[in-house]
């Protein structure tokens, strides 16, 4: 029997049964701008049905209990025969038929295809990030195999499928597969061309056997792997089948599984070939120039991934602070509180701007613009340098404002927490990505000119991006030993292009809020400095998911 004191007051209700969608007011913009006007009613009809299935309390739970049940690897059967299968959860599975269904593998084949595909899976994230990996791999192979006609017609329409079977068989008999990529090694890591994975000429044109090792090959049950071996002419990229036409199990030896930090529901394993059969895709000693693609649009969904965790972190904090009250009223409206969400809210806004404006580049560019096309070569690794870097502090930040509450497991926000790091190391750390940038710089003039139109298109708005623009021209004019300061020009370079998108679409009283403190230097290092004479009121406003 309960205590007399036990009454519980003063707790917020969760945040569960309502449309993750239309409650973000930054990403509905978004999709309604980057749209044509004809796609627009079915796609946000479309979008609000991943929302609410997003937001209802049975994914939810789904997304609890995958991060909580860890994959289980069994490389032998009960006979001691070699089978290297890894056991998932059932609400893994059942999240990943929702997010092959909602469309998240589906953005080459229809207009407005990567708008659309990046909300939902800018959602998606929220619900359970990790398996949103084979999710994303699958949708960026399709670049890569497109190099390669008849593979791009074999394995292209079941990769951007609809339908989900789990079941390990050959793909001819599957109506939709997923995808993996093994590319860094033990001794190489991020520097690909390091590899020792030897690729060997078969007697059938095209095809190999691969000996070697992946340190990180994420999703090791998908259909098919694309990976990088050193054929004799040279790096070359490679798709390896899980299952053989014949039905045979490919030689693919699954060593250990990884026991990491945050995304504990996704297997990342490592992995052996021992005359592993291999297909080559594009030419011999082509392979980095076959994966660029691949690796662009995976680098935009670790920006497209960050920015959900930190929207979904953003509305549990301001959903929060709305219902608890303190020193004698409503948190949300204490005026220091109300900076912190306001501050949190803003950068959760500018990721997503940022990130919906690549998508849409992406659709552009695929139509044949060649102007989107350069600008997404320099604004893709300058995006992700950034927006991902700055999730773990928006996180770290929002749980705060939860107090004790958020640092219990049950506020979900500690998964949050151990996810937000992951996006800014994978598909390459920091570093990788500000050397990018340095390198478009200093080889593709296109890339700099199409930057220069975009944040253009916004000058005499503010003063202070107007100034921030100046800036940064003086910094492109000299770039030599340039290397030492690639961070600092990455970070400007995408705080420009937010600053610049954010005065153009987003409401004053938010763009205001960014230039200053973003751009102005008119607010500190740690969240919640704000210039107390801004809108705040109406930027937490806009942040608050309406239940």
């Amino acid at each position: 029997m309960a205590g007399s004191t036990h009454t519980v007051t003063n707790q917020a209700p969760p945040l569960t049964g309502y449309d993750v969608f239309t409650a973000d007011r930054a990403l509905t913009e978004a999709v309604e701008r980057h749209l044509p006007t004809e796609l627009r009613e079915e796609a946000l009809a479309e979008l609000s049905g991943t929302g609410r299935s997003c937001g209802a309390l049975q994914t939810q739970e789904w997304g609890a209990q995958a991060n909580a049940s860890p994959p289980v690897l069994r490389t032998h059967d009960r006979y001691g025969h070699r089978i290297d299968e890894v056991d998932f959860h059932p609400a893994w599975h059942r999240l990943l038929g929702k997010g092959v269904s909602a469309g998240l593998t589906d953005a080459w084949s229809r207009p407005g295809g990567h708008v659309r595909r990046a909300a939902g899976f800018l959602m998606w994230t929220q619900v359970e990030a990790g398996n949103c990996r084979p999710l994303s791999m699958t949708h960026a192979a399709v670049p890569a195999l497109r190099a390669d006609p008849d593979l791009a017609a074999e394995w292209v329409p079941r990769l951007t499928s609809r339908v989900y079977d789990r079941e390990l068989r050959p793909a001819r008999l599957k109506a939709g597969v997923l995808f993996g990529m093994g590319m860094t090694e033990k001794q190489g890591g991020s520097d690909v061309r390091a590899n020792t994975t030897s690729a060997r000429p078969l007697a059938e044109a095209g095809t190999y056997a691969l000996t070697g090792h992946k340190w990180f090959c994420s999703a090791p049950m998908s259909d098919g792997f694309l990976v990088l071996a050193r054929a004799p002419g040279g790096l070359t990229c490679f798709l390896v089948p899980r299952v053989l036409a014949d039905g045979t199990r490919n030689v693919f030896l699954i060593q250990r599984l990884k026991d990491k930090l945050g995304n504990r529901s996704n297997a990342s394993a490592e992995v052996e070939f021992a005359g592993t059969w291999a297909r080559r895709v594009g030419e011999e000693g082509r392979g980095v120039a076959t994966v660029i693609e691949m690796v662009a649009a995976t680098r935009l969904d670790c920006v497209l991934g960050s920015a959900g965790l930190m929207r979904q972190a953003v509305a549990q904090a301001v959903h929060h602070c709305g219902y608890r009250e303190a020193f004698g009223g409503k948190l949300a409206d204490k005026p220091l509180m109300r900076n912190v969400l306001a501050d949190l809210a803003i950068e959760s806004e500018a990721a997503t701007v940022l990130g919906m404006r690549l998508a849409a580049a992406h659709d552009a560019a695929g139509a044949g613009d060649e102007r989107e096309r350069a600008l997404l070569r320099l604004a893709v690794p300058a995006a992700k340098y950034w927006v991902t870097k700055r999730c773990a502090p928006v996180v770290v930040e929002a749980a705060e404002c939860l107090g004790g509450n958020g640092y219990v497991e049950e506020s979900g926000l500690p998964r949050l927490v151990r996810e937000s790091p992951l996006n800014s190391i994978w598909e390459g750390a920091g570093n990788v990505q500000a050397l990018d940038v340095l390198r478009a710089l200093g080889r593709e003039p296109a890339a700099l000119d199409a930057y220069l139109t975009e944040v253009g298109a916004a000058r005499g708005a503010d003063h202070r991006l107007d100034a921030a623009i100046r800036d940064l021209l003086t910094e492109l004019a000299d770039l030599a030993a340039a290397e030492g300061r690639a961070r600092l020009l990455a970070e400007r370079l995408a705080l420009v292009l937010q600053g610049a998108l954010l005065v153009r679409y987003a409401p004053p009283e938010v763009a205001d809020a960014f230039c200053a403190s973003r751009l102005g230097g008119d607010g500190g290092a740690a969240f919640g400095t704000l210039p107390p004479t801004l809108d705040l009121a109406a930027v937490v406003e806009r942040a608050r998911p309406v239940v």
